[in-house]
């Protein structure tokens, strides 16, 4: 696709390209709403109303029909052992095989978005798939709501499939990831970098927590307490995301989009807006377009403020549109 951009100092030695032309970037869009399946108790934060009030959101914008369609692949069980072990797929569909069923639909979706991203059909995409990933062990139960790590198969499904050997995943959930910190910790082909309070739920992250073995120096973890805003996020993107990254160059840059870090949020306390949230996008995009000819795929974990999450999306969307 043939594009004609405008470029913007980033203030960070990368240059964002804005397209200028009509059609923008090929973002697709993962929407099922076999999504809304999944339910693990009626008052619930982690409910099925933030699907639907995402998908409300980018219809009533007009959003859904300026990206393209993903559709979940349809055979996923297989590659859910690139991260987990039998016996926890075995444990999570003992306990309930209708949860096993609707939760893979997630898994299916972000893995079609990567088939989409690494054949070129699109530019990037974002998937509004629930529940969230990445706190997802091999412990054979939920982890705080999480049941497969959709983000984690989906780099060791890129990297198997596509042969692409350096996968980079920023995380800027509230939450610290820890199950993605878990896959990936001896791994210096996979750079993790998360936001999060260390002292929120699970209660990892440590800034001290730098990776093991060959993974030394892979594994970035920045803690950011209550209160911590925009300025706060950009600042940390700036001076520890981008030079690490610079040093990584990766051939695939994965986002695990939490939108509890949101001001308002019901189980956090950042404050990052929703034009912060495009800033961080911004920065991630310009990465891609300097090192992984602008491949990203982004996966929503958490965000439980209904309106404020659905209202992030759009503004995150919108930005990896342009």
């Amino acid at each position: 696709m043939a594009v004609k951009s405008t470029m913007f100092s980033m203030g960070t030695g990368l240059i964002y390209t804005q397209n200028t032309n009509a059609q923008g970037r090929k973002t697709g869009l993962v929407l099922d709403d076999r999504l809304m399946k999944h339910l693990i108790s009626p008052a619930h934060p982690e409910s099925p109303a933030r699907y639907q009030k995402i998908k409300q959101s980018l219809d009533q914008q007009g959003i859904n029909t300026k990206t393209i369609a993903v559709k979940p692949i349809s055979d996923v069980e297989p590659w859910l052992a690139l991260v987990h072990s039998q016996a926890h797929i075995n444990a999570i569909k003992a306990k309930s095989p209708e949860t096993h069923n609707n939760v893979v639909i997630a898994t299916a979706g972000v893995l079609s978005a990567i088939d989409q991203v690494c054949t070129a059909q699109i530019n990037n995409a974002f998937c509004a798939t629930r529940p969230p990933g990445h706190h997802a062990l091999n412990t054979g139960k939920e982890e705080g709501f999480c049941y497969y790590n959709h983000i984690a198969i989906a780099a060791r499904y890129a990297q198997q499939k596509y042969q692409l050997k350096k996968v980079l995943i920023v995380d800027w959930d509230y939450h610290h990831g820890n199950g993605t910190e878990w896959a990936f910790y001896s791994d210096p082909d996979v750079l993790y970098f998360s936001t999060h309070d260390q002292f929120a739920y699970p209660g990892s992250g440590s800034p001290d927590k730098k990776g093991e073995g060959k993974g030394i120096g892979y594994n970035i973890n920045i803690h950011l307490g209550c209160g911590a805003n925009d300025e706060d996020f950009i600042k940390v993107f700036q001076t520890r995301l981008v030079p690490a990254v610079e040093a990584f160059k990766p051939d695939l840059i994965l986002i695990s989009a939490g939108f509890d870090s949101r001001e308002d949020d019901l189980l956090g306390c950042h404050t990052v807006s929703d034009q912060g949230f495009v800033q961080l996008t911004k920065i991630v995009m310009a990465m891609a377009d300097k090192y992984c000819q602008g491949r990203v795929v982004s996966v929503l974990e958490g965000g439980y403020n209904i309106n404020g999450t659905a209202s992030a999306v759009a503004a995150h969307i919108t930005t990896m549109m342009v």
